[in-house]
């Protein structure tokens, strides 16, 4: 355990209580040990959430549950959960992070699934759900506030069958049939990269897998861990190296509701802390996904 974690306060405490209790009995190497020992395990209670108050139950869980607003495709990522086919629940990465906060605030979890991030954008002002987990861009902060990163995001392209696209600056050019979903931070990011080419908008994943199927699109723009499962489903299908979208996935809460930011933003940083991103990013196999440094911010 780091010391530089735990703080002045809780060290110049974690001293006085054992010149109390030891007086001059404990010396030397002994001392030492006991408060290596206490400021460890202070540091250790000092990763865990505080209590919610009253000012962040009241704006987080106004209706006595969590409701989680998530995204759902074929092919897990940070941001997309999956529909288990045999017990019909959701499974995922911001599945996790959602049962887990909900857990931290002591009160039940719903989730509401939407076919993609714009969806849910988009419903923000809607108060059916409470806090969300999405990629960062500037048009969707006008809609949401965002709270501390989870994720470092890159987006790319899956090329079709037989294409001649090699590398993501190809997309770029006239005729080219770019298929994404619409309203979401990463065709708004390859709209602004590839303007002379083509865009088909979609309303989910299963979409734009059907519009590459059926001949309609020549790439699917989308998160490459999205791809990297998408490409099974579409043989012959290739996801293009590099990228033209390099942000982060965050929580997020509907504007307007400071205290609720404040607590799932810290609730995202412990999170970091414990392992429980990672976990969460391994239960989905999704062993090159990255967690966000500490403290990073939208």
């Amino acid at each position: 355990m780091d010391r530089d974690r735990t703080s002045p306060k809780l060290r110049q405490v974690t001293v006085e209580a054992i010149t109390v209790l030891f007086g001059g009995l404990v010396t030397g190497p002994l001392r030492a040990a006991l408060l290596a020992f206490a400021l460890a395990f202070g540091a250790a209670s000092a990763g865990m959430a505080e209590p919610a108050t009253d000012a962040v139950m009241k704006e987080l869980v106004p209706t006595g549950k969590l409701r989680v607003a998530i995204a759902v495709a074929p092919a897990p990522s940070a941001l997309f959960a999956i529909k288990d086919g045999d017990t019909g629940k959701y499974r995922g990465v911001t599945v996790d992070l959602g049962s887990a906060m909900a857990k931290k605030l002591g009160v039940p979890v719903e989730f509401l699934p939407h076919l993609a991030s714009g969806e849910i954008q988009n419903s923000a002002a809607s108060g059916k759900w409470d806090v969300t987990f999405m990629p960062v861009d500037e048009e969707r902060k006008k809609f949401v506030d965002f709270g501390n990163a989870y994720h470092l995001l890159q987006s790319t392209y899956l090329v079709a069958p037989g294409s001649k696209l090699l590398k993501v600056e190809d997309a770029n050019e006239a005729g080219v049939r770019i298929g994404g979903v619409a309203n979401t931070a990463t065709i708004r990011a390859a709209q602004r990269t590839a303007p002379k080419a083509t865009f088909v908008t979609v309303p989910g994943v299963d979409a734009a897998i059907a519009a590459m199927k059926a001949g309609e699109i020549d790439c699917i723009a989308l998160s490459r861990e999205s791809l990297s499962g998408l490409a099974a489903k579409i043989p012959g299908s290739r996801v293009l190296d590099g990228g033209f979208l390099n942000s982060s996935t965050a929580v997020a809460v509907p504007k307007g509701k400071p205290d609720s930011l404040a607590y799932v933003s810290q609730f995202v940083e412990d999170a970091k802390a414990a392992g429980i991103v990672r976990k969460a990013f391994d239960a989905m196999d999704l062993k090159n996904s990255q967690v966000a440094p500490a403290g990073m911010k939208p």
